[in-house]
């Protein structure tokens, strides 16, 4: 069977560290961190007072009051990133076949700010139901994609990936598999969350996975670093519009990278541990690999899931080890959530973007906050500690991985005719 070429035409980022792509490319590329003490609620009786948020975000700048009370944040940061995307991706929305048109997000957890306060409301009263009608639409994880696909007027596949920090990635293979196995000519995809609330940073400090170095926050996502102690949550959103190459390249869109494979596996190991010499890890990049038809050594740059904590950064590491043997050695890697802090089932589009700009940049972005080696980790390992790297990239790997043992890999190359 022939399968169509996919290529990425368009980009849109609201992250922690940059509210548009090239902003956020900027402060990747310069290594800044998003950390910083909880605004969103009072934090000061967590655990974890910390987190890296989204700055200075304006909602009524792109979003109407009126429709904007009517989304939850991880809502409106879908829409806002899905804007740029597709004002970046030049498509002339009269000139498509919006029947071939799709959207397919990723979210690990939806409208919790709306079902944590609607909840609570309730709680609080004396028993008599007073929700706001527009509560179960906010609170759904896979509402975000219906208010892409009405505003856009894309009227092919619509719907959400749910598979906690694996989202994203899952949301970006779907969308890939539709336009090469000609279902859909046209995607936007990605991921949206948006969880810094009192339920969410209670509920990971429940599960010990959050850094509660509060002292610190801008160092406190150090992955690979001897002294990690937990993950910095984040928030935002990412979208990436694929497109079929010949379409593309009928319209004379510009292309930043081909999306080229994808791989799916599970742990089915444990519900957030991750296997400890990362056997679902591994096999998920072999199985990229294989559906990309490359070989290791044609990888350049693996973008690692790297949360900070202590098994995560170990088993992920003992995956490619084995997965690229020598060829490790030759690979820059990195971790992007050193400066993003995660962003759970967003977390893969920010990094699917890193990994594009990285390859269309010729720079590695940097892990940051790297103090103390871990002896854990081979030292002839190139983590691409604390600056960024010039370096050609071909092809880069993308990691992500989520509670339930959930892994996903992608990987994009430069476009080639």
């Amino acid at each position: 069977m022939n399968l169509r070429r996919v290529v990425v035409t368009g980009l849109g980022a609201l992250t922690p560290i940059g509210n548009t792509v090239p902003e956020f490319w900027h402060s990747l590329s310069t290594g800044v961190s998003g950390a910083a003490p909880i605004t969103r609620f009072d934090a000061s009786l967590f655990k974890t007072q910390f987190a890296c948020e989204v700055k200075n975000l304006d909602v009524e700048q792109f979003i109407e009051r009126k429709e904007a009370r009517k989304m939850d944040l991880f809502t409106q940061m879908g829409l806002i990133a899905a804007d740029e995307a597709i004002k970046d991706s030049g498509l002339d929305l009269e000139k498509i076949n919006l029947l071939r048109a799709g959207v397919i997000m990723g979210s690990g957890i939806g409208g919790l700010r709306s079902f944590q306060d609607e909840v609570t409301d309730f709680a609080k009263g004396d028993g008599t139901p007073r929700f706001n009608p527009f509560f179960i639409p906010k609170m759904i994880a896979d509402i975000c994609a219906g208010f892409i696909s009405i505003k856009y007027g894309f009227k092919g596949p619509n719907f959400v990936t749910v598979s906690a920090c694996a989202s994203a990635t899952n949301a970006i293979i779907d969308a890939f598999n539709y336009i090469r196995l000609s279902k859909a000519d046209i995607f936007i995809t990605g991921g949206t969350e948006a969880t810094i609330t009192e339920a969410g940073v209670g509920g990971f400090n429940a599960l010990k996975a959050l850094s509660q170095r509060n002292d610190s926050p801008t160092t406190a996502s150090r992955p690979f670093d001897k002294d990690r102690d937990g993950f910095v949550l984040g928030e935002g959103a990412g979208c990436l519009i694929l497109e079929d190459y010949e379409h593309a390249k009928a319209r004379g869109a510009k292309i930043y990278a081909e999306l080229v494979g994808g791989g799916m596996t599970a742990d089915a190991y444990h519900i957030t541990a991750p296997h400890p010499e990362g056997e679902g890890a591994g096999n998920v990049m072999k199985f990229a690999l294989e559906d990309a038809e490359m070989q290791p050594e044609d990888i350049d740059y693996v973008n690692v899931h790297g949360t900070s904590t202590p098994l995560g950064d170990i088993s992920e590491i003992k995956a490619i080890q084995r997965v690229f043997g020598e060829h490790a050695y030759n690979l820059n890697i990195s971790s992007t959530k050193s400066m993003t802090g995660h962003l759970l089932g967003a977390a893969g589009a920010i990094e699917a973007i890193a990994s594009i700009l990285a390859i269309k940049n010729s720079l590695i972005p940097p892990t940051i906050n790297h103090f103390t080696d871990d002896e854990e980790f081979d030292p002839r390992l190139n983590l691409t500690f604390n600056k960024a790297q010039k370096r050609e990239i071909k092809a880069a790997l993308s990691n992500t991985f989520g509670f339930g043992g959930h892994n996903a890999s992608i990987i994009f190359k430069k476009i080639t005719e």
